[in-house]
């Protein structure tokens, strides 16, 4: 799952450097393919730095605090039959549930490094995320209602015929909402308020370096790329695909990376 998450960075930055009319990383690797690596090398070696007046206690638990919520929330996501970590009969409710305590991390982050910018961010973030949470969860609730069930295995089965996606105007206006309020709750441009470069420069994470940047950043990543998968699982019939039944993981993964460049 880190590697994913590492080339998950390189994808986006790609991505988003073609849109520009821009190369994107190209330097380090053939084409760049060893950015991520370099990146987290970087990271390794860097310094870390406490502000004197920080919480230390709170500022140094914030990223850990953070990081694991949005890594928990793939305990609930079966990548294939019976591959998974728990396939709960409220898988759905379990991700939504735990994937809304990266707050408080958030926020520990915030108010920790004892820095205005901050600070106001980390209120920015978390007025936003409570906002959009709610038509997220009624988003999320439409391919809950029309399989009848709570697990995830039990919704990707239901789509077999028909991925909802394709049921007649619900699920067109259940995945757009849902990837409407994604792109919110994940604070993905153009509701990227909490990082307004130009007013908080890095936002909550301004004070951190090293690792506990690394941290923070990777679970970020991490809650981005979960829900792209919920998104997948929900509305685009999760493992099903053309082939052999071992590609079905496959499938899944490009799915979730379809949904994720949605949010990019």
């Amino acid at each position: 799952l880190v590697g994913i998450l590492a080339y998950v960075t390189l994808l986006e930055r790609k991505f988003a450097a073609r849109m520009q009319s821009r190369v994107g990383p190209y330097r380090v690797g053939p084409h760049g393919l060893l950015q991520p690596i370099a990146d987290g090398v970087k990271l390794m070696l860097k310094e870390h730095l406490v502000p004197d007046a920080a919480d230390r206690g709170v500022f140094n638990l914030a990223p850990i605090v953070f990081l694991v919520p949005c890594f928990l929330i793939f305990a609930s996501m079966p990548f294939a039959p019976g591959i998974g970590v728990a396939d709960l009969n409220i898988g759905v409710l379990f991700f939504l549930a735990v994937s809304s305590m990266e707050i408080v991390g958030l926020f520990m982050a915030g108010w920790g490094s004892n820095n205005k910018y901050a600070l106001i961010s980390a209120m920015r973030a978390v007025n936003q995320i409570i906002s959009y949470d709610l038509p997220f969860l009624m988003a999320a609730l439409v391919p809950v209602m029309l399989a009848g069930s709570l697990k995830m295995s039990d919704i990707a089965v239901a789509q077999q015929g028909l991925w909802f996606i394709f049921y007649p105007v619900l699920g067109q206006l259940g995945f757009i909402a849902f990837i409407v309020a994604g792109v919110a709750a994940e604070n993905r441009t153009p509701f990227d308020i909490l990082e307004a470069e130009s007013e908080l420069i890095a936002g909550f994470r301004v004070e951190y370096s090293g690792m506990k940047f690394a941290f923070i950043q990777l679970g970020e990543y991490a809650h981005v790329m979960g829900t792209s998968f919920l998104g997948a699982a929900l509305f685009l019939g999760a493992w099903a695909g053309p082939g052999p039944v071992w590609l079905g993981p496959l499938w899944f993964l490009l799915k979730a990376l379809f949904v994720f460049l949605l949010f990019t």
